[in-house]
């Protein structure tokens, strides 16, 4: 267990200095995704001491095709929610807190109750009655990587795969979402379209996605819990911000969410 605390630190020190992330020492590299997690756990309580604060949901990343081959995965990871990071619509974002700051433009959730083992595995139909409401979502990502084509895939998700920050909208209560395979975003940036996507793209359906997520926590010895948010996966490729530009997403049926990138 050493080796996984070391290597928690090595990487909650370089996030919360603002230094790059180097490839992890030969010996602390997570050697599969299950100690990729344990890692995780690890950062996650040691950077809720600082500005990230308690860890309040999961973002699913490589959850749609366009995303797995821009990343060169082959299959979902997840990464934390901090309750000090997550803004709401209309905020404005300092490009100088992130060394290369971009976002992904999602569907969130927020769970009404626990999914549990005992209920499990689950589905897309089983996990429906546990979404409270859906909402528009921006995950801002943070390229805080020496270059990060040479990290390892346990090492990224080990460090949350590039997670930073995140932007949400109104939420809107699951019962007026008749369909969230229907469900379709469009981003602009300074007024001109750079994305787009639909519901579909997410695995089949943005609820096979949460239910994805539930399993694997399950297998983990873990479970989702209410209250926590699930951003379920970028609509289209990331894309990188710059100082001045003003972001909209909207979601058919969810309204938007916006936010500016000021020095």
């Amino acid at each position: 267990m050493d080796r996984i605390a070391d290597a928690a630190a090595m990487l909650a020190a370089a996030r919360l200095s603002g230094q790059p992330v180097e490839p992890l020492p030969v010996i602390m590299r997570p050697r599969d995704e299950a100690e990729a997690y344990w890692i995780q756990n690890a950062v996650h309580r040691l950077i809720a001491r600082s500005r990230y604060g308690v860890l309040t949901g999961y973002s699913v990343g490589g959850s749609s095709e366009a995303e797995q081959r821009y990343l060169g995965i082959k299959r979902p990871c997840s990464g934390g929610l901090f309750a000090g990071t997550m803004r709401h619509s209309g905020v404005k974002l300092s490009f100088d807190d992130y060394q290369r700051m971009g976002m992904d433009c999602e569907i969130a959730v927020r769970l009404s109750k626990d999914l549990t083992a005992a209920e499990g595995p689950f589905d897309y139909a089983t996990v429906a009655d546990a979404v409270e409401c859906y909402m528009p979502a921006v995950q801002i990502v943070d390229d805080r990587y020496a270059d990060w084509r040479r990290i390892d895939l346990p090492t990224l998700i080990a460090d949350d795969f590039f997670g930073a920050a995140a932007v949400v909208g109104s939420p809107v209560p699951a019962a007026q979402v008749r369909d969230p395979l229907g469900l379709t975003g469009e981003a602009t940036v300074n007024g001109r379209p750079i994305g787009s996507g639909s519901g579909v793209d997410l695995m089949g359906h943005p609820l096979n996605v949460l239910a994805w997520l539930a399993n694997a926590m399950i297998g983990r010895g873990e479970q989702l819990r209410a209250g926590e948010t699930i951003f379920l996966g970028a609509l289209f490729p990331t894309r990188w911000l710059d100082v001045g530009d003003e972001v909209v997403f909207s979601v058919s049926g969810l309204g938007r969410v916006e936010f500016s990138v000021i020095e």
